[in-house]
């Protein structure tokens, strides 16, 4: 039987879709326990350490956390630096947050304060109620799915354990689903000015985990919406490789993975013209795909090449939810 991969870590601040090194995960953990500690400066020294690890790309709550840590440890340069970061490039629009975390207390007589508050301001959602619902939504589809890794390293993919949670996996994706497409069939495709960045990554996750058939009819939807901003070119990446795959087509950015669970090893999904797939990738702000193989202890080299040119195209999987 196989098993299919996809790995969507989203780097909220940048709008690129990557996979992170296992370093950063490491010293964010390290950072969470310093901060708890209140070592603060160590807490705010592996931050840095996790950002630096992946070419200084960083989560949105981690950067958010890192200027609490900064902060406390009285360093405003650092902290203003990572709150400016996603303030200006990950559109962050919580001002009730900002304003009332008691780490930012000694920030807010800065002259640097206001402007940082303008600017968290004009990136709140136009459509408020919208934009906190479809959060909502955002944590139900990622809840369970953030426990796949672990239930399976402590009970085996094929476990009762495994069966119960992808199940309700599957419940609340049919769930999310209902409700989003109703959202998508009334408004269109909302864009990060309308729900904010959360929201909109919600309306793409849950179509991303649809029956392939929504995945269908909301592809061309989601097609339109990158033309107009509304949309990122890295998630519509994920999704047109995820449609192809299930319809029996090789994919075009090399996004999807398989697991033999016979033979055991990971590969990638059959990818179409694979010499030129870093070109189409490097298009929708996707990192090369040696970087993003080897977070999957891949080594992409000639004869990874070579292997993916050789594979045949598994057959359409049957219609309907899976």
């Amino acid at each position: 039987m196989m098993k299919s991969i996809l790995f969507v870590a989203l780097l909220f601040f940048s709008g690129i879709t990557v996979a992170q090194p296992e370093a950063y995960d490491q010293n964010i953990a390290k950072a969470e326990d310093f901060y708890k500690a209140g070592a603060y400066q160590e807490s705010a020294r592996h931050y840095s350490t996790a950002f630096e690890s992946y070419g200084w790309k960083g989560y949105m709550v981690d950067r958010f956390n890192a200027a609490r840590a900064w902060s406390m440890a009285g360093v405003p340069d650092s902290a203003f630096f990572n709150l400016f970061r996603i303030a200006e490039k990950g559109g962050y629009d919580d001002l009730n947050a900002l304003r009332t975390d008691p780490a930012f207390a000694a920030l807010q007589v800065h002259p640097r304060w206001q402007p940082l508050c303008d600017i968290v301001k004009s990136n709140m959602p136009t459509m408020p109620e919208l934009a906190e619902e479809l959060r909502g939504i955002w944590v139900e589809d990622q809840r369970y799915r953030s426990m796949l890794d672990s239930v399976d390293k402590q009970f085996g993919w094929g476990s009762k354990e495994m069966n119960a949670l992808n199940h309700t996996m599957m419940y609340v994706d049919s769930v999310n689903s209902a409700r989003v497409t109703q959202i998508l069939d009334k408004h269109g495709w909302l864009g990060d000015k309308e729900v904010g960045s959360r929201g909109n990554q919600a309306l793409f996750l849950v179509i991303q985990h649809a029956d392939i058939e929504v995945q269908e009819k909301y592809l061309p939807k989601m097609r339109e919406a990158v033309k107009n901003g509304k949309a990122r070119g890295a998630d519509l990446a994920l999704l047109e490789d995820r449609v192809r795959m299930r319809n029996g087509q090789k994919q075009l950015y090399g996004s999807q993975l398989r697991t033999d669970q016979v033979n055991g090893g990971t590969y990638f999904f059959p990818i179409e013209d694979v010499d030129h797939v870093d070109e189409r990738r490097a298009s929708v702000g996707l990192q090369p795909i040696a970087e993003y193989a080897q977070y999957f202890g891949i080594v992409w080299d000639a004869a990874t090449i070579e292997d993916n040119k050789k594979r045949e195209v598994p057959p359409a999987e049957p219609r309907g939810k899976q």
